[in-house]
């Protein structure tokens, strides 16, 4: 993997307010590859490579299983063929994808989440958006199929860039990207978003605080936040911190209560705070499936106790919270 890969987002990047960190961004980008890449990257990058040529089709970014749609099914051999050379870049984890009838069936529904903020945020209609920690990119794909002007993703596991990839061979967009950085790669001026995306991240955190008060940094003043994390369904201003494993996760470092987050939120700078949505994770929501074959939610709550997890803590909930730099 080389910047030829993110060039072409680069050079739409440059049509842009963000284009003065487009060198920044690039060098952070190469810093990141140079450090040593996963054993496993040629395999992933050959798998994309052998995806076949297929017939003309529809792009859907609006829809829940985003892709692309063909007039008619794939021939039989030639759809046996693109799953199996998808399925080399197992795990899967957000999705779903469907491509010309091939259904990435992935471990999160993460369309069910896009339904819980869609109508809750300001519309993305021609706004610079950042989607930290989006993983493979699926609810990237959801912010340009909303209208957004550009989507920068950054994800520094090599997997989800290249899964990232792979979907994109065929909707061949260069107004969305995932860059294999994490939020402590990105330059340190960097700023001027519209809106910025934290799904998922806030509890990996060993300083929750100083994460929120970068968010705030890369947003433009009138900005808005998107914020959706692990929270403690009790009231009152409590903060769960694990002892050990959450769920069987070692970096889960605090989890709290949704009035102690909007606190948070509100020592960071952030005003206007709502609270968007909070629901329990389901065991329809997180599972292991076809295209992501290692254990799941379902395996990491008491079986006993599905309201708690294996180690005895309370069972996941997560909340999406919208806050605004003034």
């Amino acid at each position: 993997m080389d910047l030829t890969d993110f060039r072409p987002f680069f050079a739409h990047l440059d049509r842009t307010p963000l284009a003065p960190w487009r060198s920044a961004l690039e060098d952070a980008c190469l810093a990141r590859l140079g450090v040593g890449a996963h054993g496993d990257l040629p395999a992933w990058e050959s798998a994309v490579a052998d995806l076949p040529e297929l017939p003309a089709g529809v792009p859907r970014l609006d829809a829940a299983c985003v892709g692309i749609a063909g007039d008619g099914p794939l021939a039989p051999a030639l759809e046996q063929g693109l799953r199996e050379i998808l399925m080399r870049l197992h795990p899967w984890r957000k999705g779903p994808y469907c491509i010309h009838g091939v259904r990435i069936e992935t471990e999160w529904r993460s369309d069910w989440k896009w339904e819980r903020l869609a109508d809750a945020i300001t519309p993305l209609d021609d706004r610079l958006v950042l989607d930290v920690g989006c993983g493979n990119g699926y609810h990237a794909w959801r912010m340009l199929g909303a209208g957004a002007r550009l989507v920068l993703g950054i994800d520094p596991t090599l997997l989800f860039v290249v899964q990232f990839q792979a979907i994109n061979r065929y909707l061949a967009r260069d107004d969305l990207a995932v860059l294999p950085l994490g939020i402590q790669d990105l330059p340190a001026t960097l700023t001027g978003f519209d809106t910025v995306f934290s799904m998922g991240v806030l509890y990996h955190r060993r300083s929750p605080i100083d994460h929120l008060v970068e968010l705030w940094r890369l947003l433009r003043p009138g900005g808005e936040l998107v914020l959706e994390t692990l929270v403690l369904e009790s009231g009152g201003q409590q903060v769960l911190v694990p002892p050990g494993r959450y769920a069987s996760m070692r970096n889960v470092w605090f989890i709290p209560s949704v009035e102690s987050l909007a606190v948070w939120l509100g020592r960071s700078g952030f005003v206007d705070i709502r609270v968007v949505d909070v629901s329990r994770t389901s065991r329809d929501e997180q599972r292991a499936t076809d295209w992501m074959r290692f254990q799941s939610l379902p395996d990491h709550l008491d079986p006993t106790d599905p309201g708690r997890t294996v180690e005895g803590h309370p069972a996941p909930v997560r909340a999406i919270l919208v806050a605004r730099r003034p």
